[in-house]
């Protein structure tokens, strides 16, 4: 007999330790294309209340990990380490969903039951969630410290970086469900009145309801994309002009490529994904924009010169992990270094590729200095004939708070306040903007 929610909650747990012990991306667990499939056979319902409990459970992984070491004083039995997902997925439910606990329970128990290694272990996975939910507003304050937001490694990074204060309040601000920004091709404000949303003093909407994105008005026609806040504004930088040949380097999916096509620039949208340049090319399709693609490594791409270059450098996404639940469990401290070196060797190979008077702008979507103020620093020093072009919120059309001293953009999650805290913040981002000398 099929038990209503099941697979959904074995699904869940199955996704929690596929990223948090097997280092998948969580986005990557819902496409089509996963491998493991989790998803097979489930209704759009049962694999949205997937999505709901992995988010969560990953949001909210630090604490939820340290309520368990609590209630298991001894730590689980060495032959029912795999308990510890479907306690999770449960915990979740229990501590921050909207969930029927007795559900919550009996569910877990039943998964528990299905796999033959922990069968004999039901009775504790009982025995835990049942202490758990007696003991739901102790571990309630618990995570109201937030103490346990972030993995320590990365905390300490940003306490040394942005001081006590904005260490927390950025830890505070991944705890809440992000909002949804739109770049719209043309009349923000119109398109903020017609699906209801707010106009933000970047350009961008922000949506106030939570819709399906296909569903809403102007999707089909292609008149806007889904893109945060601040990932639409190093674009905005490079002041594309028509008839510029543009190069964006790791352009998919395709959001700041669309931006620059609308310029009615030459634009060539590099990236070494073929899969992820078909999501691209899919969505310029419906926004019924153009440009040239191109599959190569961007470090040994070669052309001819370009009038401007957009370096979106891969990094560790550390200022998206209010949308990416999943970067500080898929994270390891040695990664940031391994990053910053392939992204100083995509700077100078587009460094060999402007034009002397064209301009590059580089960004990240990270907050840690290696991947933004010292990449930088680190570039000019080796490149003298390239100069720091800083923008000016005017007429870059930025917020003030956004730039630097250095002229620089660093954005963090807890800019752009708003009334209600669901409508708040933006992505952590970092953008420069540097010319070569004529």
């Amino acid at each position: 007999m099929k038990v209503p929610g099941l697979p959904a909650r074995i699904a869940a747990a199955h996704i929690i330790a596929d990223v948090a012990h097997g280092g998948h991306r969580l986005d990557e667990c819902f496409s089509p294309l996963a491998v493991p499939a989790r998803l097979t056979g489930l209704a759009p319902r049962d694999v949205a209340l997937v999505r709901s409990i992995a988010t969560t459970a990953l949001r909210r992984l630090g604490v939820i990990r340290k309520a368990l070491s609590i209630l298991l004083e001894k730590g689980l039995p060495r032959q029912a380490a795999r308990l510890e997902w479907p306690l999770i997925a449960g915990a979740a439910q229990i501590l921050f969903l909207d969930a029927a606990d007795h559900a919550a329970v009996d569910l877990a128990v039943r998964a528990a039951r299905l796999e033959p290694k922990s069968a004999g272990f039901a009775g504790l996975v009982n025995a835990v969630l049942r202490n758990l939910q007696r003991r739901r507003e102790e571990f309630l304050e618990l995570a109201a410290s937030g103490e346990f937001d972030a993995p320590p490694w990365m905390a300490q990074r940003w306490r040394r970086t942005y001081g006590e204060a904005a260490a927390r309040a950025i830890s505070a601000m991944h705890m809440m469900e992000p909002p949804l920004d739109l770049s719209c091709k043309s009349d923000a404000e119109g398109w903020a009145e017609r699906l209801g949303g707010v106009l933000l003093p970047t350009g961008s909407v922000r949506l106030v309801e939570r819709t399906p994105i296909a569903e809403l008005d102007g999707y089909r026609d292609g008149e806007w994309w889904v893109q945060d806040a601040a990932a639409a504004l190093p674009a905005r930088f490079l002041a594309a002009k028509a008839d510029e040949r543009v190069l964006d380097m790791c352009a998919a999916p395709g959001g700041k490529t669309a931006q620059l096509a609308l310029s009615g620039a030459r634009v060539v949208a590099l990236d070494r994904s073929a899969e992820r340049l078909k999501l691209l090319a899919a969505n310029l399709n419906r926004l019924k924009l153009h440009a040239e693609i191109a599959v190569s490594d961007a470090t040994g791409f070669s052309a001819s010169p370009f009038d401007a270059i957009l370096v979106d450098a891969p990094c560790s996404a550390t200022g998206t992990i209010r949308r990416h639940p999943d970067v500080p469990w898929t994270k390891k401290p040695g990664d940031i270094e391994g990053l910053a070196s392939i992204q100083a060797k995509m700077l100078d190979r587009a460094a060999t590729l402007v034009r002397p008077g064209g301009r590059i702008v580089y960004c990240t979507c990270s907050l840690e200095p290696e991947e933004g103020e010292l990449q930088i620093a680190a570039f000019l020093r080796r490149n003298p004939d390239f100069r720091r072009e800083p923008l000016e919120p005017r007429k870059d059309m930025v917020p003030a708070e956004f730039v630097n001293e250095d002229g620089d953009m660093r954005t963090l999650p807890t800019m752009l306040p708003h009334a209600e805290p669901r409508l708040a913040g933006v992505d952590g981002f970092f953008a420069s903007r540097i010319v070569r000398r004529e």
